[in-house]
C-alpha cells in the first residue's frame, strides 16, 4: 500500500470531522489536496468561480447545519479572495475551516511569486490561524483548528505549502477524538438567584431576543407568559422567536417596526437574551438591564449591565422560570401589544395602495408575494441593503423556514453564494436568493456555479438600478446621491444565455405567475423584477447626528413601508388581550 501523504491525511481528518464538501477554486499549490479529495469517499470538491463565494457558501452551510464546513484557496491571490466571506462566517459564528495553500516552503520570506502571509492576513477573522511547515505537525494542527472552529463557533485557518501537502505523512501520527458539537452552559445558582430577584423586583419586564434563542422558543414563551413580558427581537432573532409568539412586539433597530423600541424603553427591566445587537443607540440608558449570553465576551459590550449572566438561553430560562413569581398584571404587556398592532396598521397601507397598477413595481409588493408563494420550509438568503428591509418586514417565520444573510458583517453580494451552500445540503429544499442588483452583479459569475452543478436555486432579483441603502444613507446625511446608480442589462436574458431559466417582470400583475413558474422549474432560475428605486420615505424631521454608519441611531423609525402578514399576527395577538 502506498504511503499516505500529508494532503491525504488532511482530507481524511476532515471526513472524520463530518465535512462533506470543500468549496474553492483549484490552483497549483492546492493540487495535492484537490487530488486527495478526488480519491476520497465521503467528500466532494465544489468548484466555484470566485473564492469569496466559496467562503460565503461554506459559512451558509455551517449556519444551517450547525456542523463544520470547509473552503479553500490557492496560494497568494487565491486564498486572499476568501477573506470577505470568512469575515462574514466568523462574525456569524459559523464553524468554518479554511485551507489557505501557500507557496513552496523554501521560498517563504523571499518575495516569491504570489507570496502573501496568510497567518497575518486572516488573524482578525479567525479563532485559530496557523501554518503547517513540517509534515509532523499533522494532524495535530488540523485537529486543533477543528476544535477551535467548532468549540468557539467561528473560523479556523490552516496554511499549508503545496510541497508540504505533497510530502509523505509521518508514520502513526498521533490523533485524538474530535469535538464536533457544543455543550449547553448552565449559569451558577448565584447568578440565577440574582436574576430572579431582578425579575421579581420589576413591575414591567421586556425580553429582547437574538440568534442565541435558537432552540429556546418554548422556554422564552413560558417565561414571557409567567412575567407578562412583551418580546421583541433583533433581525437575527426573527426566525427563532417571532413565530407562534402571542407576546410579539416586533423588531428594533434601523429596520425595526412595531413597538419593540417602546417596549425596551418603557420597562423597568430589560433582559437581553442571546443577542449581540450592535446599535446601542437603540437601547435604553435609564432602565435596569440584564444580559444572558453563552459567549462571555458579548456581555456588557453594547450597554451598561446591572447583571451579566454567562450561559445558554435555554438552560438559563429552564433554571430561572420556576424561581420567579408569576406576575398578575398584564397592563404593560397589553399596552405594548396594542401599540404594536396600531403601529403596523399605520404603515400597512404603504404597500396596499394600487400595487396592482404601480409602475415600477413596489419592492414591498414583491416581498409580500414571495412570502406567500414560497415553501413553508424554504431557506432565504438575503443580500445586504434594501433586501434586508424587505426580508425583515415581509418574510413570515414559522419555525421551519430559515433566513441567512450578512447580518453582522454587512457585506454586499452575500445572497447568491450563500444560496449555493444552502442548496448543496439538500437539493430538494427550496432555496431562494433575495438579491439586489448591486450585490448580484458583484459576484454574478457564480450564477454559473448554479448552472454547472445544476443547483435549483431560485434568484429573485430586486432590480432598482441603484444602491438603495447607500442612497438612503446619503440623503440622511444631507448629501445628494452620487455614484449609486447602475446601468443594468436584462438579467433574465443573461440567465437564459447561461443555460438557466430566466424571466423579466415589469408589471405587478405578472409577478405571481412568474414566481410560481420559476419555483416549479427543476433547475436554477432567475426572476428579474424591475422595482421602484424611490420606494423609501423619510421621517418629517431628522438630524445629521442621527447617522452613525449603517444605523440612524437616534431615530426609532426610519423606513416607512408595509409589514406583510405581520399585521395579521399582531391583530391575532391583540384579540387575546382581555377586555375590561
Amino acid at each position: 500500500m502506498a504511503k499516505q501523504n500529508v494532503a491525504e491525511q488532511f482530507v481524511e481528518i476532515l471526513v472524520k470531522a463530518g465535512v462533506e464538501r470543500m468549496y474553492g477554486v483549484v490552483g497549483d499549490s492546492l493540487n495535492p489536496v484537490v487530488d486527495a479529495i478526488r480519491r476520497t469517499a465521503g467528500i466532494d470538491w465544489v468548484h466555484v468561480r470566485h473564492e469569496e463565494a466559496a467562503a460565503f457558501a461554506a459559512g451558509a452551510e455551517a449556519q444551517i447545519t450547525g456542523r463544520l464546513a470547509a473552503c479553500a484557496g490557492s496560494c497568494g491571490p487565491g486564498n486572499l479572495h476568501l477573506i470577505n466571506g470568512l469575515y462574514d462566517a466568523h462574525r456569524s459564528m459559523a464553524p468554518v475551516l479554511a485551507l489557505a495553500s501557500h507557496i513552496p516552503s523554501a521560498e517563504i520570506g523571499t518575495s516569491y511569486f504570489q507570496e502573501t502571509h496568510p497567518s497575518a492576513l486572516f488573524e482578525e477573522c479567525s479563532h485559530y490561524n496557523e501554518m503547517i511547515s513540517n509534515p509532523r505537525q499533522m494532524p495535530r494542527v488540523l485537529q486543533t483548528a477543528i476544535q477551535h472552529a467548532v468549540g468557539r463557533q467561528g473560523v479556523s485557518v490552516v496554511t499549508l505549502p503545496g510541497d508540504i501537502a505533497a510530502a509523505p505523512a509521518p508514520d502513526r501520527a498521533p490523533e485524538h477524538a474530535l469535538v464536533t458539537g457544543r455543550p449547553s452552559v448552565r449559569p451558577g445558582e448565584a447568578e440565577i438567584d440574582k436574576l430572579a430577584r431582578l425579575v421579581d423586583g420589576a413591575d414591567r419586564v421586556t425580553l429582547f431576543c437574538g440568534s442565541g434563542t435558537a432552540g429556546a422558543h418554548a422556554e422564552v414563551m413560558e417565561f414571557a407568559e409567567k412575567v407578562k413580558s412583551p418580546v421583541g427581537h433583533a433581525l437575527r432573532g426573527k426566525e427563532w422567536i417571532q413565530y407562534d409568539n402571542p407576546y410579539d412586539v416586533g423588531m428594533s433597530g434601523l429596520l425595526g417596526y412595531g413597538a419593540a423600541y417602546e417596549a425596551t424603553h418603557e420597562c423597568d427591566l430589560l433582559i437581553l437574551l442571546g443577542t449581540d445587537f450592535p446599535y446601542n443607540a437603540f437601547l435604553p440608558t435609564d432602565v435596569k438591564i440584564a444580559q444572558v449570553d453563552i459567549r462571555p465576551e458579548h456581555l456588557g459590550r453594547r450597554s451598561k449591565l446591572d447583571l451579566a449572566v454567562w450561559g445558554d438561553v435555554r438552560e438559563t430560562l429552564t433554571a430561572l422560570t420556576p424561581k420567579v413569581a408569576e406576575k398578575k398584571s398584564r397592563r404593560f404587556l397589553d399596552r405594548m401589544l396594542k401599540r404594536h398592532a396600531d403601529a403596523l396598521e399605520g404603515v400597512v397601507k404603504a404597500y396596499t395602495r394600487k400595487v396592482d397598477r404601480h409602475l415600477p413595481i413596489h419592492p414591498e409588493y414583491v416581498a409580500s408575494v414571495l412570502d406567500e408563494v414560497a415553501d413553508d420550509d424554504a431557506v432565504f438568503t438575503v443580500d445586504t441593503g434594501m433586501c434586508n428591509v424587505w426580508a425583515a418586514r415581509y418574510l413570515t417565520p414559522n419555525g421551519r423556514r430559515r433566513v441567512i444573510g450578512s447580518f453582522s458583517h454587512g457585506s454586499m453580494a452575500n445572497a447568491l453564494p450563500q444560496a449555493i451552500g444552502a442548496q448543496f445540503i439538500d437539493r430538494r429544499r427550496q432555496i431562494v436568493s433575495m438579491s439586489g442588483d448591486g450585490g448580484f452583479s458583484m459576484l454574478m459569475g457564480d450564477f454559473l456555479t448554479l448552472v454547472q452543478h445544476d443547483l435549483p436555486v431560485k434568484v429573485v432579483l430586486f432590480d432598482n438600478s441603484a444602491l438603495g441603502m447607500v442612497e438612503l444613507e446619503m440623503l440622511v446625511s444631507g448629501l445628494p446621491s452620487y455614484g449609486t446608480t447602475n446601468r443594468n442589462p436584462d438579467f433574465a436574458a443573461i440567465a437564459t444565455a447561461a443555460g438557466a431559466y430566466g424571466v423579466r417582470v415589469e408589471k405587478p400583475k405578472d409577478l405571481p405567475k412568474a414566481l410560481k413558474d420559476a419555483f416549479r422549474h427543476k433547475g436554477p432560475a432567475l426572476v428579474d423584477v424591475v422595482t421602484d428605486p424611490n420606494a423609501l420615505s423619510m421621517p418629517p424631521k431628522i438630524s445629521a447626528e442621527m447617522v452613525t454608519g449603517f444605523a440612524l441611531s437616534a431615530s426609532k423609525i426610519v423606513l416607512d413601508g408595509g409589514v406583510g402578514r405581520m399585521v395579521q399576527m399582531a391583530r391575532a395577538n391583540l384579540r387575546n388581550v382581555p377586555r375590561p
